[in-house]
């Protein structure tokens, strides 16, 4: 019996019928209601905490607040809807608007501009409140507040440090390298200073030069991952007041917000991530074939790099990748697609050791698991050299992917994992 998969690509997509006793997975996100009352389920969780009291017992009056906030690159988590709710709860405890400034966590990305201040938390915020920028490369901006157990110097933005009480919000979703985003990353990168970012990324390579990734810093990992450890001991010596943390639905709806201790009520909100996107699979298949579902999560390969990652989380180790990715924009962004100009991965890793990047890194890995396992990579024809310079074989159409995979694989009884919402999926092997 034949079933028919559809796999999104750029604006369209590719069909493919597969023999039903082949399959065995099927990867799709759990559905999930969404919250409709944003601003409600944000103030019961302010009232309501984990690990902590509530807000407004948190505060009293004459205090300083610093609110660490997402930059622009995290507009998904939607601050514009409960920042304001945050404020009138200060305001409520008897801290005035002008005792409040939002520190935004750029880390080591660029600043803001005031059209995108208002475009990432709403012109309510951006008129109630002082909004100041965390960029670590400016040195001056940063104090010493403390050293982790490995002896690395954490470097805290000066408005941080400053505050009576700091408040950490964001995000949480599966991360490549921490395990999962939010909690303490609002600490470590987010309003650290770059050599702190620096030793604590570092973490993420292997113990020996040479080898490349560290087999610890994957998605989902938390325990014996060494950048996780790390960026949350720099989180406990910053010693932040309180948290407000959300999680999303596979369609970036609300799903739950969790709010209280920084590292208690960050860990549960965890939970549900790994309840909404964590798909238990009946073992690892022969052949994997994942599509980021579409454009734009395909619009370049540094995007698709969360699909590759989850992809090979599916794979046997002799297996064969499928990947349907358009990236119409497959240069974008310059600081990943450089890091693909160094002949070999080798040299990648000594670059990356001197001078670590977030892309330099997704780079480094994409490399890595390319050269363990052939991934196939459906894609548009005018990016063939580039994909083949990244490690990958180029293939104009699925049927043409399939039959390089059958020969790669030199049989036809394999079996087939199939993920068409692989950007936002992990598999976890039962």
């Amino acid at each position: 019996m034949l079933k028919e998969y559809s796999f999104g690509f750029g604006d369209g997509e590719f069909k493919v019928s597969l023999p039903e006793e082949k399959v065995i997975n099927e990867v799709e996100g759990k559905t999930y209601k969404a919250i409709v009352d944003v601003p409600a389920a944000v103030k019961a969780a302010l009232n309501n905490p984990i690990g902590t009291p509530p807000l407004k017992e948190i505060v009293k009056k004459g205090d300083t607040v610093a609110i660490i906030a997402s930059d622009i690159t995290r507009k998904w988590v939607r601050h514009d809807l409960f920042l304001p709710v945050i404020l009138n709860e200060l305001n409520e405890a008897g801290i005035p608007d002008s005792d409040i400034k939002i520190v935004v966590s750029l880390g080591a990305h660029r600043h803001h501009t005031d059209a995108e201040n208002v475009a990432t938390y709403g012109q309510e915020v951006v008129d109630r409140v002082t909004i100041v920028q965390s960029y670590a490369p400016t040195a001056e901006d940063f104090v010493l507040i403390g050293k982790t157990s490995r002896g690395h110097e954490t470097w805290i933005n000066k408005h941080v440090a400053n505050a009576d009480k700091v408040i950490l919000t964001g995000g949480i979703v599966y991360h490549l390298m921490a395990g999962f985003g939010g909690g303490r990353k609002a600490i470590m990168p987010g309003v650290s200073g770059y050599s702190s970012i620096q030793a604590n990324h570092s973490l993420c390579l292997h113990e020996e030069i040479g080898k490349g990734v560290s087999p610890r810093s994957i998605s989902g990992k938390l325990e014996g991952n060494y950048m996780n450890e790390d960026m949350t001991e720099m989180a406990k010596i910053a010693n932040p007041a309180f948290l407000v943390n959300a999680v999303f639905t596979a369609e970036g709806e609300f799903a739950r917000v969790v709010a209280g201790h920084w590292y208690d009520a960050w860990l549960e909100g965890t939970k549900t991530v790994e309840e909404i996107f964590g798909v238990p699979v009946n073992g690892r298949a022969d052949l994997v074939i994942a599509t980021a579902g579409g454009y734009p999560k395909d619009i370049n390969l540094y995007q698709g790099s969360k699909t590759i990652d989850n992809a090979f989380a599916a794979a046997k180790e002799d297996g064969v990748i499928i990947l349907l990715l358009e990236c119409r924009d497959i240069m974008e962004p310059p600081d990943f697609s450089g890091w693909f100009d160094y002949e070999s991965l080798y040299d990648r890793e000594i670059a990356l050791r001197k001078g670590f990047t977030v892309p330099g890194f997704i780079a480094l890995k994409c490399g890595a698991m390319a050269r363990q396992i052939p991934m196939i990579l459906v894609t548009l024809p005018e990016n063939k050299a580039f994909v083949e310079k990244a490690g990958f074989i180029a293939a104009a159409t699925l049927d043409e992917a399939l039959a390089i995979a059958e020969e790669k694989l030199g049989r036809k009884d394999y079996t087939v994992t199939v993920m068409t919402h692989a950007a936002n999926t992990m598999p976890i092997v039962k």
